[in-house]
């Protein structure tokens, strides 16, 4: 079992607001919707067009310094491809990006997902590290790559 410790202590939503990506206001908001429809804090306030995704994923590099990986320009192979199956993939919003021995690269919109990361460790029988991704961009390399695979 991983443990993830914040290399800033700060929450997600302060972090947010003192780089002046949402305001105290829009912070509420999204924190009340949170709750009413149990979705990530990110989740929220990108879906209220508040900020981006881009911004919640600086801002998680920065609250748990996870690499970001932006995938539009990123090739990956098909032989890693095989290592994640596609359910697994679309469930947790992953990909597969790397994979040198027993060790898999992934990359992620929720880097903390523990659940995530085991179901991937079992099923791959690899040691697994999380990158930091937009969950669009990993939507489209799951629609990009398994498509071409399956075809």
């Amino acid at each position: 079992m991983k443990n993830f410790r914040k290399i800033i202590n700060k929450q997600l939503g302060e972090i947010l607001i003192e780089r002046g990506m949402i305001n105290r206001t829009q912070l509420e908001e999204a924190l009340k919707i949170q709750k009413e429809k149990n979705l990530l804090l990110g989740e929220a306030l990108v879906s209220l067009h508040y900020t981006t995704e881009e911004n919640i994923v600086q801002a998680l590099t920065t609250q748990y310094g996870f690499p970001y990986l932006p995938l539009s320009d990123y090739e990956i192979s098909p032989d890693v491809l095989v290592s994640v199956p596609v359910n697994v993939c679309e469930k947790y919003c992953l990909i597969p990006i790397d994979r040198i021995g027993k060790n898999l690269t992934l990359a992620m919109a929720n880097p903390l997902n523990l659940n995530a990361l085991e179901d991937v460790e079992l099923v791959t029988n690899c040691t697994v590290q999380a990158f930091v991704s937009t969950a669009s961009d990993i939507k489209a390399a799951i629609d990009r790559y398994y498509e071409s695979a399956q075809s």
